[in-house]
C-alpha cells in the first residue's frame, strides 16, 4: 500500500515537471543571435568642397559650391562586423581624386568674380582609411530583425579617418602639373611667416553620412550612401591665406624654382589689384569633400535565432 502511494506521488511529480518544462520557453528570456561579418566593394563619384571653383556669390564649403564637372570616381573595399542587426562597425579603404578650378565659375558680377579672376586650379589623388559606426534605427520597429530577405534599411554612419593627398597645379606656361607643397606658395616655412607651417600631406578627417541598404537575399546587399568628410587642413587645394611678395621665392629657392613658384602663386592674367601681395588668396576654413557610394556587400555568416535560457528540463520523453 505504501509502495503504491509512493509510486502515485512520484508519477504526479514527473507529470508536473513535464508541464513546467514545456512551459519554460514561454517565460524564458528570448533573444536573437544576429552577429555577422560582411565584406564588400564601393564605387561612386567624389567631389571637392574648398577654395577653388564654386558658383555665384560668396564661396562656401557646402553643396552650394559643388561643381559637377569636377566629379571623379572613387573606389574602395571594406569589411564590417555587426554584433546586432541595429549596429555595425566598418573598416574601409578608398582611393580617388579631387579637383577644383576657378575657370569653371560662371561670373555674374558678384563676389564670385574675384575667385574667377584668381584663375587657380588643382588636382590631388587621395587614399583614405575610415573607421565607421553604422546605426540602423528601423530595426527596432521590425517584427523579426533576423529575417533580412528583401528588407530595406536606412542608416546613419559616422566615425574617424585619415587620408593622404598631394595637391598639384597646372603650370600656365608648360601645361604640366607640378607639386604645390614644395613651392611654399603662401610662404609656408619662410621666416617672414612663422605661423604658416609646411602642411603635412597625411591628415585626419571626420566622416558623417547616411544611406539605405537593400538585402537582395540573405547574403547579398546593395547600399546607396553619401558620406561627407570634414578635414582638419585647408591645404588640399594649395590655397588658404594671402599672396606674398614674389621676391621671397628668390630668397629661399633657386632661380628656376623661384620662377615656377612665382607663376604658380599668382595666375591672375587681367592685372586685378585684388591679387596683389598681402591680398586674400583663399579662405582659412578647412577643406571638405564627399562621396556618393554604391556598395555591394556579402555576408559571411551569422543570423538565426536562439533561446537565451540556461534552464534545462531534467527529463526527456
Amino acid at each position: 500500500m505504501k509502495q503504491h502511494l509512493r509510486f502515485s506521488v512520484g508519477k504526479r511529480w514527473v507529470l508536473s515537471l513535464a508541464i513546467i518544462c514545456g512551459s519554460l520557453p514561454a517565460f524564458s528570456q528570448y533573444g536573437e543571435k544576429s552577429s555577422s561579418w560582411e565584406i564588400g566593394a564601393t564605387i561612386g563619384p567624389s567631389n571637392f568642397l574648398g577654395d577653388l571653383g564654386g558658383n555665384a556669390g560668396k564661396g562656401t564649403r557646402f553643396i552650394k559650391d559643388n561643381n559637377f564637372p569636377m566629379t571623379n570616381l572613387t573606389f574602395g573595399l571594406y569589411v564590417s562586423y555587426q554584433p546586432t542587426e541595429w549596429l555595425g562597425f566598418r573598416l574601409a579603404g578608398n582611393i580617388g581624386k579631387l579637383e577644383g578650378d576657378d575657370a569653371i565659375i560662371k561670373g555674374k558680377g558678384g563676389l564670385e568674380e574675384a575667385r574667377k579672376s584668381r584663375n587657380q586650379d588643382f588636382r590631388s589623388k587621395f587614399t583614405e582609411g575610415l573607421l565607421l559606426a553604422e546605426f540602423y534605427p528601423t530595426v527596432f520597429f521590425e517584427y523579426d530583425p533576423s529575417d533580412i530577405f528583401h528588407k530595406l534599411r536606412p542608416y546613419v554612419v559616422g566615425g574617424v579617418g585619415f587620408f593622404k593627398f598631394n595637391p598639384q597645379g597646372k603650370d600656365p606656361i608648360t601645361g604640366n602639373y607640378v607639386d604645390l607643397t614644395p613651392l611654399s606658395l603662401e610662404g609656408q616655412g619662410f621666416a617672414e611667416y612663422p605661423d604658416r607651417k609646411v602642411p603635412k600631406l597625411t591628415q585626419m578627417n571626420i566622416p558623417l553620412g547616411a544611406g539605405v541598404k537593400y538585402f537582395m537575399n540573405e547574403k547579398v546587399s546593395l547600399s546607396l550612401e553619401v558620406i561627407h568628410r570634414q578635414t582638419n587642413t585647408d591645404e588640399i587645394d594649395g590655397v588658404s591665406t594671402t599672396y606674398i611678395d614674389p621676391a621671397l621665392f628668390y630668397k629661399y629657392f633657386s632661380v628656376p624654382k623661384a620662377q615656377l613658384a612665382t607663376r604658380m602663386a599668382n595666375k591672375n592674367v587681367d592685372g586685378n589689384p585684388a591679387h596683389a601681395p598681402g591680398k586674400k588668396r583663399g579662405n582659412s576654413n578647412n577643406d571638405a569633400y564627399y562621396t556618393f557610394g554604391i556598395k555591394l556587400g556579402i555576408r559571411l555568416g551569422g543570423g538565426g535565432e536562439s533561446y537565451n535560457n540556461s534552464t534545462r528540463c531534467p527529463i526527456r520523453f
